[in-house]
């Protein structure tokens, strides 16, 4: 059973039954709502897609730099990956990072990070050792503890 109030267009259980101007107007609104709503969904996937591509904006892969040693000897870069494993002895600490074209040793001053835990990291990339045509490259963190 529904009641009706004293307001024309408007029921007891709040259901809108809207007049000619109120229903331009009721469209109107629902027409502005729909495309805010779909701007807001368009701007989330944007920044969705930008974080996941940022990641590796501003950094050297470690492929190139394991093919192009020379280029990039003594040279300061940023690479960004996934950290593989980790050493630590008194005297030195490393940890190993993979990207997609390949992974590099990093020598470091600070606190390692966990196994497995997505890192980027600046340093500058050094020769380890170099014997007959194998070859150790190293990237050396910069910043202290």
């Amino acid at each position: 059973m529904l009641k009706f109030t004293n307001h024309p267009g408007l029921c007891r259980f709040h259901c809108q039954i809207p007049d000619e101007h109120e229903a331009f107007r009721t469209n109107r609104e629902g027409v502005h709502s729909l495309k805010h709503t779909t701007k807001v969904l368009w701007v989330m996937a944007l920044l969705i897609f930008l974080a996941t591509a940022c990641e590796g904006i501003g950094t050297t892969s470690i492929g190139n730099i394991l093919n192009k040693p020379r280029d990039y000897a003594d040279k300061k870069v940023t690479i960004s990956g996934e950290v593989m494993d980790i050493f630590s002895l008194l005297v030195i600490k490393y940890f190993v990072v993979q990207d997609k074209t390949g992974q590099i040793a990093v020598v470091s001053d600070k606190p390692l990070p966990r196994k497995g835990t997505t890192v980027r990291v600046t340093g500058t990339v050094k020769e380890a050792f170099s014997i007959g045509d194998q070859q150790l490259l190293v990237l050396v963190e910069e910043g202290g503890k």
